[in-house]
């Protein structure tokens, strides 16, 4: 099974950046999956149907979520007709919509999970607890061919303790939400793709793909009312690539990707 992850997705410039390439991307690595985390995608705060139908006509099967997940109060009405769009299993119980869920792509089983931190963010239901419960009837190379845990959360810590907890039991871990590409893309030692942040698909001319003046004043001390627009320059496309044995279920390959705007190109390079 060959899957790329992309990390959350900022404004117009990020939107873009997915549309145009994944269909490339698609071909060249020959992926049979695609999963971008969209939470950030309709103008910085949530998404939208209309963005999820571009999302899904270039090529993305899955758009995760996070904690801006409802900040389009449209969503609210739309993601529980939506199987593929995603937001964090483990927030109110009552919440619309699906946070984790087993898919039929390229022949095979696939389930996808989307889980949000506790650390430094608003409160929530345990991660653990809820994966664990997600977990309970399903084995990785038994029940499921692949399973994919977007781990949308702050602290660095809490991300990788979540990596060694579902080593061996899922096939990769990646983390979204700091919206800055970690360099520690590896497999653990159950067998389990790692990554700490995927990163962003958005202009890093930017504060984490904001317009660089806002968050400067605001940081700066200054009194100022302007709500954070999203940066439009050229987008970087990134995300993690990943490979696992059909039978098993685990990692083989795990690698970053970066492609375009102003960062340093990743795996597949030119």
């Amino acid at each position: 099974m060959k899957c790329l992850f992309l990390g959350d997705v900022v404004g117009r410039a990020g939107r873009d950046a997915v549309i145009e390439k994944v269909p490339s991307l698609r071909e060249r690595l020959g992926l049979d999956m695609v999963v971008v985390n969209g939470e950030n995608a309709a103008g910085g705060f949530g998404i939208t149907e209309e963005i999820c139908q571009a999302f899904y006509g270039a090529g993305v099967d899955i758009v995760t979520g996070g904690n801006h997940s409802w900040d389009q109060q449209q969503v609210i009405g739309y993601i529980d007709g939506d199987t593929r769009l995603m937001r964090p299993l483990n927030i109110a119980p009552d919440a619309p919509g699906r946070g984790a869920q087993i898919y039929n792509l390229a022949g095979r089983k696939v389930m996808v999970i989307n889980l949000q931190g506790q650390v430094f963010m608003e409160p929530n239901d345990s991660p653990f607890r809820a994966v664990e419960k997600a977990l309970a009837n399903v084995r990785l190379g038994a029940t499921v061919n692949f399973i994919l845990v977007d781990f949308h959360a702050e602290a660095t810590s809490e991300k990788m303790a979540m990596g060694h907890f579902l080593d061996g039991r899922v096939s990769a871990v990646f983390g979204s939400h700091q919206q800055v590409p970690t360099a520690d893309s590896m497999i653990l030692n159950g067998g389990t793709a790692y990554q700490t942040d995927a990163g962003m698909c958005g202009d890093y001319d930017s504060v984490i793909g904001m317009d660089k003046g806002v968050p400067l004043d605001r940081f700066a001390g200054r009194v100022i009312r302007a709500r954070m627009t999203p940066a439009l320059g050229e987008a970087t496309l990134c995300g993690v690539f990943v490979e696992t044995d059909d039978t098993t279920g685990l990692a083989t390959t795990v690698a970053p990707v970066r492609q375009g705007g102003r960062l340093a190109p990743a795996w597949p390079v030119s």
